[in-house]
């Protein structure tokens, strides 16, 4: 494994169920020495990337949400986008999201909760999504020349076959819109459409909702995903 390598498998350690590590724990969990646990995370600090805590833990530095920041913001279609997925979170009290493609891998570059009084424990914090689970795997797979994604299964629902991915990617594409039906996470469910801008598709946009919530009124919430992404309605 290159140093490049690790420093990234480093940094993917820290998340929002574990923002803290410190060396030792962090060796154990990566299978590696110490001593390079520990070089890495007082190397990535140095540069910036992480910084340390008064009790030797390390965080995630501040200074890489300023580097997210300047990348959304570099994105003319996102702050519209952003805005929009906001309204759309409120009308439906879901989960809005913004998910784009990086190379195969689906990222999830903003959320917006609607229901305030909605159950924080059930609300997916992942960046990187399963594209094969998802509404907004389905979008960006139906408009981009990739190869299968990886079929692991999540729910009895979930799209494990070569011949269910291509018939899904197939009504996407005919549709104009994806669905996901408690594929990813039992108990719900997520509806989206792609956006597109300058006539290609750059994000999957939608919203995620309570299964008996989303069921009883699947219409009117997709009606209102289509409305907020009208602006960025593909080339006539």
């Amino acid at each position: 494994m290159s140093t490049l390598d690790k420093a990234a498998l480093i940094l993917r350690a820290f998340s929002s169920q574990q923002p803290e590590w410190g060396s030792r724990a962090l060796a154990v969990q990566l299978g590696l020495p110490r001593a390079t646990a520990q070089f890495y995370l007082s190397g990535l600090a140095r540069a910036g990337f992480l910084r340390r805590t008064p009790a030797g833990q390390y965080r995630l530095s501040w200074q890489l949400a300023e580097y997210g920041a300047q990348l959304t913001l570099g994105l003319p279609w996102f702050p519209r986008a952003r805005n929009a997925l906001a309204e759309v979170a409120q009308a439906t009290a879901g989960l809005g999201f913004l998910c784009v493609l990086e190379e195969d891998r689906v990222i999830c570059i903003n959320r917006a909760l609607g229901d305030p009084g909605a159950d924080h424990a059930q609300v997916q914090t992942d960046v990187t999504l399963p594209a094969n689970a998802t509404a907004a795997g389905k979008l960006l797979y139906a408009h981009a020349a990739l190869p299968v994604p990886e079929f692991a299964r999540y729910t009895a629902s979930t799209i494990t076959t070569p011949d269910e991915w291509h018939g899904a990617l197939a009504r996407v594409r005919q549709d104009g819109y994806a669905h996901a039906i408690e594929e990813w996470v039992p108990g719900q469910c997520a509806v989206g459409v792609p956006l597109w801008w300058d006539g290609a598709v750059v994000a999957a946009f939608g919203v995620q909702l309570p299964t008996a919530r989303f069921l009883a009124r699947e219409r009117r919430v997709l009606a209102r995903v289509q409305q907020a992404a009208r602006p960025f309605a593909p080339p006539a």
